[in-house]
């Protein structure tokens, strides 16, 4: 076997003490029966339960396969994986999330979608166990996502994916502070692919993505991507401006035909707050792009490694 030939496994870990004593061995075995050289990465993204010490008994049963970034705080799974990125030696680059809903034992077909030649490998899950909520706002944000930044990828949220060395050192040169990965990758792709894989339901731990975290990494997708938010943003103040000054042409031509009135004032001010909601929501918008050039400008580390323990 050559060196060319290394597959890197990232796991990003987050309070996840529950799930890892049960991923640890269906993650080793699947990748010893790849036949093929491995390293497991296990990025700690400042877990404050037990996670850490599993991971280091972990890699104390396994010296030569295992290694562990252990950060000084909370960064981010995708600045996790980014860390995991700089870390791996591998051809091929898989990552993994540690909760178990997406099996490691489809990892193999993944590889194997990489040795035929793709650069990069989406996955798309099959049989969600997700709540039906969940389900229908992921539809619905995938088919939003996709006209907005012009990809087509069919499962943004399925982050067991592979990636082509040449892909993983493109991803690295970029050095974006908030990205989302799965599109970055497939902007550089040459030789895409996707492929169905089982999903499981979470049946250790809770999901570390609030609702609330979840907008803000579709907000990170959208405006990452794409200057269609701002674009639309555009569009609504010519359009409202347009209409307003239609409406109030008509007041006008009604003050003078039917003569003053006390009438339709909560009509006004129905309209009054409608225009206001639309203001606020341009705003926003514009907020979320000059709030990323703020985040970029300052040029602060991407994530802070406390320690880390390599292969023997």
């Amino acid at each position: 076997m050559t060196e060319a030939r290394l597959v890197s496994v990232i796991v990003p870990v987050y309070n996840e003490e529950d799930s890892l004593p049960h991923l640890f061995p269906r993650l080793l075995t699947t990748l010893e029966g790849l036949n093929r050289p491995f390293e497991m990465i296990f990025i700690n993204d400042g877990s404050r339960d037990e996670s850490l010490r599993m991971l280091y008994s972990f890699h104390r049963a396994n010296p030569k396969t295992v290694r562990i970034i252990d950060f000084n705080g909370n960064f981010g799974q995708h600045m996790a994986i980014m860390a995991g990125f700089d870390k791996a030696r591998g051809e091929i680059i898989i990552t993994l999330d540690a909760d178990l809903q997406n099996p490691p034992e489809e990892i193999p077909k993944i590889v194997q979608k990489i040795d035929e030649g793709h650069d990069v490998v989406g996955t798309v899950r099959q049989n969600r166990q997700d709540p039906p909520f969940r389900k229908m706002a992921s539809k619905m944000v995938n088919s939003i996502t996709n006209r907005i930044t012009g990809l087509k990828l069919s499962d943004y949220g399925c982050m067991l994916r592979g990636y082509r060395r040449d892909i993983i050192e493109i991803i690295n040169k970029s050095c974006e502070t908030t990205t989302f990965i799965p599109a970055l990758a497939q902007k550089f792709a040459v030789n895409p692919v996707e492929i169905p894989v089982g999903h499981s339901e979470r049946e250790h731990g809770t999901s570390k993505y609030s609702f609330f975290r979840l907008i803000r990494l579709n907000f990170d997708l959208m405006t990452g991507f794409s200057l269609f938010p701002l674009q639309v943003v555009t569009m609504m103040g010519i359009a409202v401006s347009l209409l307003s000054f239609l409406f109030g042409l008509f007041l006008l031509l009604r003050r003078i035909i039917v003569g003053p009135e006390a009438e339709g004032v909560f009509t006004l001010l129905n309209i009054n707050f409608f225009l206001m909601g639309i203001t606020m929501f341009c705003v926003g918008i514009t907020g979320e792009y000059i709030g990323r050039i703020y985040v970029e400008v300052r040029k602060r580390p991407r994530y802070v490694i406390r320690r880390e323990w390599k292969n023997d």
